[in-house]
């Protein structure tokens, strides 16, 4: 049964407002229909009485809830666009009351995703398996708005410290922080609300880079092509062949590395092959970055003499760090979640996130910035989906975090 209705209607509004992000367009936000959440959000914010700061230029919406004078600020900061992975067009959210195992759609099914069943006899939200729900972040930023509209207009409210919100784009291609402002959000430690399963507390995530490597190829007619002919397809299948074959997200879990090849294209003339490399270890995440270096290397001296010059151009670009090495210091932030939970009977559990938030960039912008979860599973795919319950059991947890502890 629905206890916060208007926690659920948040969340259905937002989620029919189409957000996806786009890779590779040089411009920020990436989509301009980012915006369509932005206003609404801004414009909600005003009317619960926030002082807000909307930049309109790059689409992050800042906003201030006041608290007790003399309180430090705490942040809460959740990113409004979805996955490019999948279509974030013209969803239409549908509830599954008192989920029982069964989906008349045969979209939610436990023999796929057993995590289903730990939600017997709760609301789930789907879809209707044409697109992507958006419960990654629109869970999160529901449950921040809730919270704001809890410290705002409750008059019976407890004693909270000064809240300070930021909503972000483009988090889903990795731009999500590339003009956040410290200044203006306000707060010097904080919480991403970006993970999933209820009592998941996060401050550990991967290293990250992204790996391009261009093929240069000589096409020629195959009846001619002895000596002749440099088939970049061949070679970029070869470069990847040498690469760990059980290194890759399909064979890994915990804190294990990977390789992953996110995208190719090619013919004969050029070829292009696109990578993230992850590890939560420093050292294991440079080392994976030096042998595909290696690799590159190996090919272009095997092939250089026959083809008179490099064949194969690899490019690697850092993404982000594994915000362990700060959060460490700040370890009252997680700890401090760990007692909420508690506290609402909630069984916490400290994981290692198997991606990234803005927080872990964040984190080395000086806002250490542990991540917290949503009540959302299956994100970037048409089969995700999101209980009410735990949507609900998130929004207390952020107000239980905001309250001022008692010495």
């Amino acid at each position: 049964m629905i206890k916060n209705q208007g926690l659920y209607d948040r969340f259905i509004r937002y989620a029919k407002i189409d957000t996806k992000s786009e890779e590779e367009t040089g411009q920020h936000p990436s989509a301009r229909k980012q915006f369509a959440l932005a206003e609404v959000l801004a414009k909600e914010l005003e009317n619960l009485g926030a002082k807000v700061d909307f930049d309109r230029e790059h689409c992050y919406v800042y906003a201030q809830v006041p608290g007790v004078q003399g309180q430090p600020a705490l942040g809460f900061i959740a990113h409004m666009d979805t996955s490019p992975a999948v279509t974030g067009k013209n969803v239409k959210p549908r509830l599954l009351v008192n989920y029982q195992g069964k989906d008349p759609l045969k979209l939610l099914d436990p023999q796929k995703f057993p995590e289903l069943l730990n939600h017997i006899g709760e609301d789930l939200i789907a879809t209707d398996g044409t697109t992507l729900l958006g419960a990654d972040d629109k869970a999160g930023v529901a449950e921040i708005m809730n919270l704001a509209e809890y410290l705002l207009r409750n008059p019976h409210a407890p004693a909270h410290r000064p809240i300070r919100i930021a909503f972000t784009p483009d988090e889903e291609i990795g731009e999500g922080t590339a003009f956040f402002d410290p200044d203006r959000f306000g707060a010097r430690e904080a919480y991403t609300v970006d993970g999933g399963k209820l009592g998941e507390i996060e401050y550990e995530c991967f290293n990250a880079a992204a790996a391009k490597v261009c093929v240069k190829g000589i096409s020629v007619h195959t009846g001619d092509a002895k000596d002749a002919m440099i088939n970049a397809n061949r070679l970029a299948l070869e470069f990847q062949s040498m690469l760990p074959e059980a290194e890759v997200p399909e064979h890994t879990e915990g804190r294990e590395g990977f390789y992953h090849l996110d995208a190719m294209t090619g013919n004969v003339e050029s070829a292009e092959l696109k990578y993230i490399i992850r590890d939560h270890d420093q050292e294991k995440f440079e080392e994976r970055k030096a042998v595909m270096r290696r690799i590159a290397d190996y090919l272009n001296n095997k092939y250089r003499s026959a083809y008179g010059g490099e064949v194969i151009s690899l490019e690697i670009s850092d993404q982000y760090r594994n915000m362990l090495e700060i959060i460490k210091d700040h370890m009252d932030l997680p700890n401090r979640a760990v007692r909420a939970l508690k506290d609402l009977g909630v069984k916490p559990s400290v994981q290692p996130i198997r991606g990234g938030t803005d927080g872990a960039v964040l984190s080395f912008r000086g806002i250490p910035c542990p991540n917290l979860c949503t009540g959302g599973y299956n994100y970037h795919s048409r089969f995700e989906y999101a209980s009410v319950q735990e949507m609900e059991k998130t929004a207390e947890l952020l107000i239980k975090l905001s309250v001022i502890e008692e010495k």
